[in-house]
Formats: C-alpha cells, sequence, structure tokens
C-alpha cells in the first residue's frame, strides 16, 4: 500500500521540463511571502478601525488595478517575453508593499492599492505564459499543478505565519511580504536565463487572434469570472466573519487559511495524475464548483464549535479548488496559441481580477445590510448556477467540433 503511494507521486513529479522546477521554485519563495493580502480586509477592519465595507471597497480598488495589471501583463509579455514582464512585476511590487505598510492615511491607501495591485497582477499573464512555453502537451495540467502546489505551499506557509505576524504587529506583513517579493523578482533574473528556452516576441508577430473573438472562449470567461466571485469571498471576507462571529483569533485563521495551501500541497499532484484520461476536463470543473457551494452550506451550520465549522469549510472548499483551477487553466492554454499565450492568459487573470472588483464589495454590502447567511446563501445558488453554466457550454462546443468534423 505504501509502495503504491510512493510510486503515484513518483509518476506525478516525473516528465517536467527543469525549467518548469525552477519556475516552481520561485513561486514557492515568492509565495511563502504572500502575508499581506489575505489578511488585507482584516488589516483594515482591526487595525485601522474602519467598517467592513471600507475593507470591501479596498479590496474592490485591488481588483481595479489587477484589471489593468492584467491586461498590461498580458500584452507586454507578448512583446519583450515573460522574463522580463516577471522580474520587474514582482521587485515593484515588493517596493510598494514595504511604502504600504508604512501609510495610515485611508485615502492614500486607496490609491496604493490601485498600483500595488497593478504590478502584482501583471506577473500572472507572464507566469502562466512561462508554464506553457515550458510544458508539453502531454503535461500542461500537471506543469500548472506542479505551479500551483508551490503557490499553496508557500502559501500556506505564508498564511500561517502571518496570522502570527498580524498578532503581533500587522504592519510585519507588508515588510515581509515586501522582502520576498524583491527577493523572487532576483530569483528568476538569476536562475532563469539558463534555462535556454526564452523566445522573444516581435511585434508583427502578435497577430494572433484576440481571444474576444472566440466564441466559446469569452462565455468560458464570463462563467469563470462568476466562480471566482465565490472563489475569492472566502479568502476576503470569511476571515473577517471568523473573526468578529464565530470569535477565532488571528493566528487560528491564518492556520485554518494555511490548510488549504498544506492540502493542495500533498495531494493535487497525485490527484491530477490519477485523474488524468477518465474524464473531460469539463466535468471536473462542474464537480469542483460543487464542493465550492458545499463549504458556504457549512458556514451556515451552526450546530458545531467554530473552529470546526470553519476547518470543514476550508476542507471542501479546497477539494473543488483542486477540481477547478488547473482544468482552467490547461483549457484557458489549449485554445492559445504560441503567439497569443500572452492575450489569453490576460484575459484569465482578468476574469480573477473582475471578480476581485465586484465580489468583495458586492459580498460585503449583503453582509452590512442583510447579514452573512443570505451572503452564503446567494454564493450557493451562484454555485449553483455556474455548474449548470458549464456544463451547457462544453456540451455546445462538443457539438460544433462534432459538426465541423
Amino acid at each position: 500500500m505504501i509502495q503504491k503511494i510512493l510510486y503515484n507521486y513518483r509518476v506525478s513529479f516525473s516528465g517536467l521540463s527543469r525549467e518548469i522546477w525552477l519556475l516552481s521554485f520561485v513561486v514557492l519563495i515568492n509565495r511563502c511571502g504572500y502575508m499581506a493580502v489575505p489578511f488585507m480586509s482584516m488589516y483594515i477592519t482591526q487595525n485601522m478601525h474602519r467598517s467592513i465595507s471600507d475593507a470591501g471597497l479596498i479590496i474592490t480598488l485591488f481588483g481595479v488595478g489587477s484589471v489593468l495589471g492584467a491586461m498590461a501583463g498580458g500584452y507586454f509579455t507578448d512583446i519583450v517575453g515573460f522574463r522580463p514582464v516577471q522580474i520587474i512585476s514582482l521587485v515593484i511590487s515588493g517596493l510598494l508593499f514595504v511604502l504600504f505598510g508604512e501609510i495610515d492615511d485611508f485615502g492614500e491607501i486607496c490609491l496604493l492599492t490601485v498600483v500595488l495591485s497593478f504590478f502584482v497582477e501583471a506577473f500572472k499573464p507572464a507566469n502562466h505564459t512561462a508554464i506553457a512555453s515550458y510544458a508539453t502537451n502531454e503535461n500542461l495540467t500537471r506543469s500548472y499543478s506542479l505551479n500551483r502546489l508551490a503557490t499553496n505551499l508557500g502559501f500556506g506557509f505564508g498564511t500561517s505565519v502571518g496570522g502570527i505576524l498580524a498578532a503581533i504587529n500587522y504592519h510585519l506583513l507588508f515588510w515581509v511580504d515586501g522582502v520576498v517579493y524583491i527577493l523572487a523578482g532576483l530569483l528568476i533574473w538569476i536562475l532563469l536565463p539558463s534555462s535556454g528556452k526564452i523566445i522573444q516576441k516581435k511585434p508583427e508577430d502578435l497577430s494572433g487572434p484576440s481571444p474576444w473573438q472566440d466564441p466559446f472562449f469569452v462565455r468560458f470567461i464570463i462563467l469563470v469570472t462568476a466562480y471566482m466571485l465565490s472563489f475569492l469571498v472566502l479568502f476576503r471576507l470569511v476571515p473577517v466573519y471568523w473573526k468578529e462571529h464565530l470569535h477565532i483569533n488571528e493566528s487560528v485563521i491564518g492556520l485554518l487559511i494555511g490548510v488549504n495551501g498544506i492540502i493542495i500541497g500533498l495531494f493535487e499532484m497525485v490527484l491530477i495524475q490519477n485523474l488524468e484520461g477518465r474524464k473531460n476536463g469539463s466535468w471536473y470543473i462542474g464537480l469542483g464548483i460543487i464542493f465550492t457551494g458545499a463549504s458556504y452550506v457549512m458556514l451556515m451550520n451552526t450546530g458545531f464549535m467554530p473552529v470546526i465549522i470553519a476547518a470543514a469549510t476550508v476542507i471542501l472548499f479546497t477539494v473543488g479548488e483542486m477540481l477547478t483551477i488547473p482544468y482552467m487553466a490547461t483549457i484557458v492554454m489549449s485554445r492559445a496559441s504560441e503567439h497569443n499565450r500572452g492575450k489569453y492568459s490576460a484575459a484569465y487573470a482578468m476574469s480573477g481580477a473582475v471578480a476581485q472588483i465586484i465580489g468583495p464589495a458586492l459580498g460585503g454590502f449583503i453582509a452590512e445590510k442583510a447579514g452573512y447567511d443570505v451572503l452564503w446563501c446567494s454564493l450557493v445558488g451562484l454555485c449553483a448556477v455556474c455548474a449548470l453554466g458549464f456544463r451547457f457550454i462544453f456540451r455546445k462546443e462538443t457539438v460544433v467540433q462534432s459538426k465541423r468534423i
């Protein structure tokens, strides 16, 4: 039994390129310092003593900058390549995180939030394009899963330590985040030149079709955006609910959020390896969305200890995430060509950024005016609509492809 488990792990991690491993290592380092953003809403409410609506505004502004950053990051990735975009965005993000922790004026924080999120999000299209460039078609999903493994292991460690730092002094979060972001940028500068597979694109090569001219992809991105609305609430508003209504302290909240990354780090690669080829990726996306909805159902259950409710929420949510995100990313890159990967990556990154604009602000408004139970019910309904929507568009795309054949 143990040998079979070890064999599954070995097979799951085999056949990936050296560049994928190097990039994942850098992402691991970067995400170990990813502390400030998960605690942003708590920083606004607990440290600055602002309302939940103000916290929602900050997260919304973070989304505004993210949309602009995703567009710019995808555009410049197709022009100058993914390596310089990653380096510049990480280093500048690090400097801005340090500055963020030193500002006390709410208006200035609002402005800086937009600028900071611009550079944070510009990294994502370049990173997704780098993975697609370094992977083969056969191991693309596993390459994304390895990158997510690094992301979530780092995230698990970072949020756990971040909860401890937040309990001591919230400003420490921004200093640590800033230093680690700069370090990650320097590591890409040092490590990636040796990969020998960096493809620079000329402006005249950027003639690939726009993702917005792909009818299936447009419908797909609309549904991804809707799903991301429910996805982001767990990391933006649920911690505030845990703190204010379940009376869980920051250090435990950090550990609970960190469980998300630890579970993904331990099981996602093996899960993807064992699911590969059994069913279409669209089937797993729908199942994952159902698990996400179930996580919000758990929040409406008040019959258990608060920590048990929170832990069950994280576990159900994490299972849903492992089933949805890797296959969504693979579908995005499978629709793109070498010349427009940046555009497709940017469109995919924008779905999360738009969700950041709408989700936290709308969620904060609903929670403040109607209560958290109404918010959780709304998110369960949204997940149900998304699951049905994905089922419809994939079935329709299958019919269209069969007619072409």
